[in-house]
């Protein structure tokens, strides 16, 4: 796959969520976490991929009246690769977490390496309570085991999937709809 570009993988794709279903998917969520939080969270964007996501859930969450103490993180495992390595942190939050809920946003839980990880970086830094939001499940049973999604919107296929704040080679991040290339990665 590496030498393909975006275009290459529009053409070996197929649209497996709809704009609309995913906004759905968030509204959803979105009652379901203002009614587990009476004072705000610190909301951690996990970066890159949870930007598209996050913004969106932000904004259901402002509309049920539900404010959120904005800060982000960047953690990655697969620096633009379609394997994951070692987690890299390129931006811990600066808003102190000891004693606070924190909830953090995600693009997808495929197999739970990474989000393990800044879950526990989480605790250890004093969270009271630490809950998971995704955009997506990728469907499979590989998954880290006690990772889970507390809030998660929509399942997609253990296929290569990318669009709505998941990449093809830091590509397409920002299509308003979820792509599957329809032979695995």
């Amino acid at each position: 796959m590496s030498g393909h570009d975006l275009a290459w993988a529009l053409e070996h794709s197929e649209v497996v969520v709809e704009q609309h279903e995913l906004e759905a998917a968030v509204a959803r969520m979105a009652d379901a976490i203002r009614a587990d939080y009476d004072e705000p969270p610190v909301f951690l964007t996990i970066m890159h991929g949870g930007l598209p996501f996050a913004a969106r859930l932000a904004m259901e969450l402002g509309a049920r009246g539900l404010d959120l103490a904005f800060d982000y993180l960047h953690a990655t495992r697969y620096r633009g690769e379609t394997r994951g390595a070692d987690l890299v942190w390129k931006h811990r939050p600066a808003t102190p977490l000891a004693g606070r809920r924190v909830l953090l946003a995600d693009d997808i839980l495929d197999e739970g390496h990474t989000l393990a990880e800044i879950i526990q970086w989480c605790r250890e830094q004093g969270a009271s309570d630490v809950r998971v939001a995704v955009l997506t499940v990728k469907q499979h049973d590989r998954c880290v085991p006690g990772v889970r999604a507390d809030y998660a919107g929509v399942e997609v296929p253990d296929r290569y999937v990318f669009g709505y704040g998941m990449d093809f080679h830091e590509q397409g991040r920002n299509l308003p709809a979820i792509y599957a290339l329809k032979d695995p990665a």
